[in-house]
């Protein structure tokens, strides 16, 4: 291994070991509690090491969410794609939601609700590196369906952004607004199973739209 190389990889699991205590305080005290200082503290370094990484609060914090939310996306995997979408859609809409109703993404969906006005750019670094991004998979996937003749529809964002609204009905928002701490697989399963049944009768090619 080169110098490069090891310094690279230091530089890296420093890095790390500050987002990992930054994580601790940030779930620990919001936002606005939170303090360069206490989150040095948490990490094991100095202040003056965790302003050569990050220029301010804000600036961690941003990191600090693309971060959660990339290791996140990576564990949404759609499966092999057999010309139906119902299982697939199943599939993808469990992760998602699973994923979604995790007591520590709920804290940090609450500390970005309550930074945005105030920092304005911290909700639209969650918006893109996590809502967005799953809109975007999804209709990538959609739209090679309707490609296939199996489903029909405008707009492929559009249709991705319906299903997974369909999908989180009244499971998110109760773990949001703390009415549950997380989602019972089961009550995933049906509020996702509903989702695929409305959104097939409303895009899949030769499906009933209506019932009676």
């Amino acid at each position: 291994m080169t110098i490069e190389a090891r310094e690279a990889g230091a530089d890296s699991a420093k890095r790390r070991q500050i987002l990992d205590g930054a994580r601790r305080v940030f779930l620990a005290d919001g936002f606005d509690g939170a303090s360069m200082n206490d989150i040095a503290r948490a990490a094991g370094v100095s202040k003056g090491t965790l302003y050569v990484y990050f220029n301010s609060k804000e600036d961690l914090f941003e990191a600090l969410i693309r971060e959660d939310r990339k290791q996140q996306a990576e564990r949404i995997v759609f499966p092999a794609d057999d010309g139906d979408p119902r299982p697939a859609l199943a599939s993808f809409g469990r992760q998602l939601i699973a994923l979604m109703t995790q007591p520590e993404l709920i804290a940090q969906v609450r500390i970005v609700i309550a930074a945005t006005a105030k920092f304005p750019n911290l909700g639209r670094v969650f918006y893109e590196s996590g809502p967005r991004y799953g809109v975007i998979k999804l209709a990538e996937r959609l739209e090679a369906w309707r490609g296939q003749g199996v489903l029909q529809f405008g707009d492929g964002h559009l249709a991705a952004r319906q299903f997974i609204d369909l999908c989180k009905s009244g499971v998110f928002q109760g773990c949001l607004f703390g009415l549950s701490e997380t989602a019972s697989p089961e009550a995933i399963a049906r509020s996702v199973d509903a989702a695929v049944e409305v959104f097939m009768r409303a895009y899949g090619v030769g499906e009933a739209k209506t019932t009676g």
